[in-house]
């Protein structure tokens, strides 16, 4: 398959992302709808956290697989649990440090009253987007990190003329991404935050753009090394984003409501992978 239309599998693939993003324009007035609607991302997230972190554990699973019959050494088990384990730190840690950097940017600091001074309101307002915007934001961004890995095995399919496949794996997706847009806009929709259009386009782009440039990448080269790294970058980030969000959800104090989307999440993502596996994919 040549490489445009490798790429137009690929854009196929993340383009879906789109649908779900519009809800987060919705405004939200009751609480335990906000606690309902964030904690289904979490459960999305969670679902897509177990499937990035097993994707990225069957290398190292094939590698025990090999020591233990004989065929294989220990440096490649050594060599990929290595990677798996830089990863998720590179992905967790990374926004840990940048949260703290946002922290101390947005920090009004000391406030001197007189002739010319800015208001609190003022200096606390510096900051171009509301802590749901630069959670929406990190979300993307995470999931961006997982959609080029799945270019890479739509691209990586598709070189090796595996059409079948290929076309597979993007309806699969492509299913997947229509809930990751739920996912990135539902503590917008929560915190009763109204983005504008162009801000739920540049979204996404950061989380869907990354398919088709994975794909690109994957039609003239992948590897078992590749897909580990970016998988666990992304799993790491997505970890940190959950946490996030929990600590979101449980000043709201709708118990109720935060495990009733925790398990609405949840059977959104399994219920999708069942249709992909159920495919043949």
């Amino acid at each position: 398959m040549s490489q445009s239309s490798t790429l137009m599998l690929g854009f196929m693939a993340g383009a879906t992302i789109m649908l779900g993003l519009p809800l987060g324009r919705l405004r939200v007035e009751a609480p335990g709808a906000r606690t309902f609607l964030n904690s289904t991302a979490i459960g999305i997230l969670v679902f897509l956290m177990w499937d990035l972190l097993s994707h990225a554990w069957e290398p190292v699973d094939t590698a025990l697989g090999r020591l233990h019959a004989g065929t294989g050494g220990l440096g490649a088990v050594v060599g990929y649990g290595a990677l798996f384990l830089a990863g998720l730190s590179v992905g967790l840690l990374s926004l840990v440090g940048y949260e703290m950097w946002t922290s101390r940017r947005d920090s009004p600091g000391p406030v001197v009253a007189g002739p010319g001074s800015m208001a609190v309101t003022e200096l606390a307002g510096r900051s171009s987007r509301s802590p749901a915007r630069r959670l929406a934001l990190l979300i993307a961004v995470g999931i961006g990190l997982h959609n080029f890995g799945e270019g890479l095995a739509i691209g990586g399919s598709a070189a090796r003329g595996e059409l079948a496949l290929a076309t597979l794996l993007v309806i699969g997706f492509a299913l997947h991404n229509a809930t990751e847009g739920f996912g990135i806009v539902a503590p917008l929709a929560a915190a009763g935050d109204r983005p504008s259009w162009g801000f739920l386009l540049f979204l996404g782009l950061v989380g869907g753009g990354p398919t088709v440039l994975g794909t690109a990448v994957g039609h003239r080269y992948t590897s078992d090394v590749l897909t580990v790294v970016f998988f666990t970058v992304a799993a790491g980030s997505i970890l940190y984003v959950v946490v996030a969000l929990l600590g979101v959800a449980q000043r709201g104090r709708r118990r109720g409501a935060l495990y009733a989307g925790l398990l609405a999440g949840l059977a959104a993502g399994f219920i999708t992978d069942m249709v992909v596996t159920a495919a043949g994919a």
